[in-house]
């Protein structure tokens, strides 16, 4: 049996079910929690007191805002098009200007729908708040109000830091203390590691988030035995470490995707990470889904298949899940990797120092 029909099946869905949405709620929704923050509190004195008497490294990264409002500003020119599209709003001219979008719709009432169906999205979401104005000539400007920058900033921040979290321990480094600085910055401290350039290593590479169609041309083995198709070529299972032959190219890319988290499947309650596009990639999942029909597609994490389904019908809603019979920490893992593939940008680094451990007396 060729390796693509062992492997688990994606279970995709219109929309993320309550049970997943409980247990995977972005780290953003429980920021404001005391006992959450009285645990991070705890944590940050504990590492402060290590490396104040062991030593250890000071490295301060910077989030990059203009990528998020680049990215919120884009997003919101798909919603409108999608809204107008769906809703069939006579409209010209959408574009994004200064910080915004604008568009004209002649028609007072499409105007009025417009406003009125982005309201209802957004209903219960700070963070997707939006100012409107119409210039009564038809003309209306759509741009995300101070307050939800300021919130979608503190989800990138709180994001940012589950992901540098993760990716710490998945490099061996279970003691640090990764804290909000400012608004847009973030300081790691880390006892006894006296060479700070050992981890901002592990973030100057990008994670290589992608979606590739499986070549079925020849099975994997064979191809990894000889020679690889012109435009394929053999990555290697993430679990089961079995050779797969997939396309050079991508369909899909981490910048397709706006969220991920673990959780559990509500069938057979095994661990699995879930993700969801934006507006753009939920397009271009939709074309690839109803183009391969029958076809397995690759989801590949650093060059790693992490799982390789078989499109039973194309998927619309922008939003799936990935089950690969994982460990609770291997589907953590999975989705902070392709969280870490969609955050706006790279951090930047701003500081980095070794802290020389306290004098004895």
């Amino acid at each position: 049996m060729p390796p693509q029909n062992r492997v688990t099946r994606l279970i995709a869905a219109l929309a993320m079910t309550s049970a997943i949405m409980a247990i995977a709620l972005p780290r953003a929704a429980i920021a404001g929690d005391s006992q959450f923050d009285k645990m991070r509190a705890k944590i940050a004195a504990f590492v402060g007191d290590k490396v104040e008497k062991l030593g250890g490294s000071r490295i301060t990264y910077k989030v990059d805002s203009d990528g998020l409002r680049a990215s919120v500003v884009t997003d919101l020119r798909d919603d409108v098009y999608k809204t107008l599209r769906e809703g069939k709003i006579a409209f010209s001219g959408l574009a994004i200007r200064d910080g915004g979008v604008e568009l004209k719709i002649a028609d007072a009432r499409g105007r009025e729908e417009l406003k009125r169906k982005l309201a209802s999205a957004a209903e219960g979401l700070p963070s997707h708040a939006l100012a409107a104005t119409d210039g009564g000539d038809g003309l209306v400007r759509l741009a995300p109000t101070d307050a939800a920058s300021a919130a979608r900033l503190r989800d990138l921040v709180e994001d940012s830091i589950a992901m540098i979290e993760q990716r710490l321990k998945d490099a061996g480094i279970n003691l640090a203390s990764v804290q909000p600085e400012s608004a847009d910055r973030i300081s790691i401290f880390i006892p006894g590691v006296m060479d700070p350039e050992r981890v901002t290593a592990i973030f100057a590479r990008k994670v290589k988030v992608s979606f590739r169609l499986v070549d079925l041309s020849m099975p994997g083995g064979q191809a990894q035995s000889g020679t690889a198709p012109a435009g394929s070529e053999v990555l290697l299972g993430f679990k089961d470490k079995l050779p797969y032959l997939v396309a050079k190219d991508s369909a899909l890319d981490g910048d397709d995707i706006s969220d991920a988290g673990p959780g559990f499947a509500s069938a057979t309650k095994e661990p699995i990470a879930s993700f969801r596009f934006n507006g753009r990639g939920t397009r271009r999942f939709a074309h690839l889904t109803a183009e391969n029909v029958g076809k397995p597609f690759a989801i590949v994490l650093d060059d790693k298949v992490i799982a390789a389904p078989v499109i039973r019908e194309p998927i619309t809603g922008g939003s799936g899940q990935i089950s690969g019979n994982f460990t609770l920490e291997e589907a953590n893992s999975v989705a902070m990797m392709l969280r870490a593939g969609s955050l706006p940008g790279h951090l930047g680094l701003v500081e980095q120092q070794v802290v020389q451990p306290a004098a004895k007396p």
